[in-house]
């Protein structure tokens, strides 16, 4: 159980986290030993009579879900050891839980059409000219990367690999660290960006910092003012919280739950479901076969 305390370590999990993660798993252990089996060997239908024993002690949908994270934590530690070669439970969830909603989301042809109708030419006066290359370039990574403001604010122009055709988005308190594909498209703008942009935003607000998107205002600031810009082109537009679940929703249309949680930055498998939509029949019928509450 010790190494398995150092996975969680190095995974960013708090200390709180990661003790009721192992009181949880210890309890698994033992079920599994009076079922004689083990976490190495149970299978998915085992692994179900696990979940419908843990609802009849009457815990809470959200409960059970709650416990069901610990565990699929667990196994993905046992794959990464080699000690299984798959994780039995990986996109099982309990269904009924409430979860947040994503209302207004746009399709990935929309998101496109935002970054391609953001116009940087319209103005005859230089320094509200490059200030709105830089907001392209920002935009870019909002709606293709999915970054939120915290990613964005955190960037530095070390992080930019324009040779790998990729950026590394640095670990936050809330989220972990990744790297990411830069579009063709992207890579063009940012080179413009880097060599002839930011020196002279940098001259003009006297910051020659590492950051990559240096400003003398709040990063929130500049944010607000390009999704007032945005709403010209689509009213359905609202805020980057909303084109990020655009984004991570339209990622479980093509990848799998585990990339997916890569690209959000997602600490928790949890984080990524909740973006999971009701139409997508991925999650297995618990409720039908094995959930004994209505």
């Amino acid at each position: 159980m010790n190494n398995y305390k150092s996975y969680l370590e190095k995974q960013g999990y708090a200390v709180t986290t990661i003790e009721s993660n192992q009181r949880e798993i210890q309890h698994f252990c033992k079920w599994c030993k009076r079922q004689t089996t083990s976490p190495f060997e149970i299978d998915y239908k085992m692994c179900l009579r696990y979940i419908k024993q843990l609802t009849r002690k009457g815990n809470t949908k959200k409960t059970v879900n709650h416990k069901l994270g610990s565990i699929k934590t667990y196994f993905n530690y046992l794959v990464e050891e080699a000690f299984r070669s798959d994780n039995p439970i990986e996109n099982t969830t309990i269904k009924g839980v409430k979860r947040t909603v994503n209302y207004n989301l746009l399709e990935s042809d929309e998101l496109e059409d935002l970054y391609y109708s953001f116009e940087t030419d319209k103005y005859q006066e230089d320094y509200h000219k490059y200030t709105l290359k830089r907001a392209k370039v920002i935009l870019g990574l909002i709606v293709y990367q999915g970054l939120n403001t915290t990613d964005l604010g955190n960037l530095k122009i070390e992080h930019l690999q324009l040779s790998k055709g990729k950026i590394y988005v640095p670990s936050a308190k809330r989220s972990n660290a990744r790297e990411l594909e830069l579009k063709p498209w992207q890579i063009m703008e940012f080179m413009e960006y880097v060599n002839e942009v930011r020196p002279i935003i940098q001259d003009r607000i006297e910051d020659h910092s590492e950051q990559l998107f240096p400003t003398n205002a709040r990063f929130n600031a500049i944010v607000y003012h390009i999704f007032k810009k945005l709403k010209k082109y689509n009213q359905k537009a609202e805020n980057i919280k909303q084109i990020r679940a655009s984004v991570i929703t339209n990622w479980l249309g093509q990848y799998n739950l585990r990339k997916v949680q890569y690209l959000a930055g997602h600490r928790y498998i949890s984080s990524t479901e909740r973006y999971l939509q009701d139409d997508l029949e991925n999650l297995h019928e618990i409720v039908n076969n094995f959930h004994p509450i209505s």
